[in-house]
């Protein structure tokens, strides 16, 4: 099995090399004390989230919350090329932080929860500062499972306009929509430039939600014969991308 992942904050493996003596505590040495057993000889990764990790052993552990890792190797990974974001309408339930830890999983770049009109879920004041934090703790735990050096960045909640004014700037913009004319597997991608892709609420994305983005530069595609669910479409349509852009190759 691949050696387990965990995390430190932003700028925590700052200064790192091989050689070097990494602490790892607080609920991440937690974790692996407590949790995962750890013990001194076994391997783990640890990564800050932003692409940086280092591989090392086990050297001590003590407490219940607290072991020390001699880095072997340090490594930094490139951001990706191209960018993919993925404009997630906000689903009913627990379908958010489905859909954040697929994307995360498949390997998307960056989630951008829209309140679209037809919505039936709204985050206002603490209830959606927590449902942001879930989805974003989510994205992190995806992150770590799934072997990423780079974690998703989960943005701010944006509305229709603040969408339209993403999908101008991209070098690809495309709306996930059952009643596109053409397969998002057969669109156009340009050489270069970010792409991001939207993806509606349960019921569906407004004709004055399409003709804003229309406008923005996006047009409408389908994914195949069938519907996808909101929680779902997201990662579909991304590992499209990510097979399409020759970051799967």
């Amino acid at each position: 099995m691949s050696a387990p992942v965990f995390a430190t904050g932003p700028g925590g493996l700052a200064g790192l090399a091989p050689g070097d003596t990494l602490v790892l505590d607080g609920p991440e040495g937690r974790h692996a004390v407590s949790v995962r057993r750890l013990r001194p000889g076994e391997e783990v990764v640890v990564t800050d989230g932003a692409g940086a990790g280092v591989a090392g052993t086990v050297a001590a552990v003590s407490g219940k919350d607290r072991l020390e890792v001699a880095v072997d190797r340090v490594h930094r990974e490139p951001a990706p090329h191209p960018r993919i974001t993925v404009v997630q309408a906000l689903p009913k339930g627990d379908r958010g932080e489905l859909a954040v830890e697929t994307m995360t999983e498949t390997g998307v770049d960056a989630v951008v929860p829209w309140t679209a009109a037809r919505c039936v879920t709204r985050w206002k004041g603490e209830r959606g500062a927590k449902a942001l934090a879930k989805w974003r703790a989510t994205a992190r735990e995806a992150g770590k499972q799934s072997r990423r050096l780079r974690f998703p960045d989960i943005a701010e909640p944006a509305g229709t306009k603040e969408v339209a004014g993403l999908l101008a700037g991209a070098a690809f913009a495309a709306v996930l929509h059952e009643a596109g004319g053409a397969p998002l597997a057969g669109a156009p991608l340009p050489p270069d430039g970010d792409l991001v892709l939207v993806v509606g609420p349960e019921g569906g994305v407004a004709p004055d939600e399409l003709a804003a983005f229309a406008e923005a530069g996006a047009a409408p595609y389908r994914l195949g014969p069938t519907v996808l669910r909101t929680s779902t479409a997201g990662t579909a349509a991304a590992a499209v991308l990510l097979a399409r852009c020759g970051r799967w190759s």
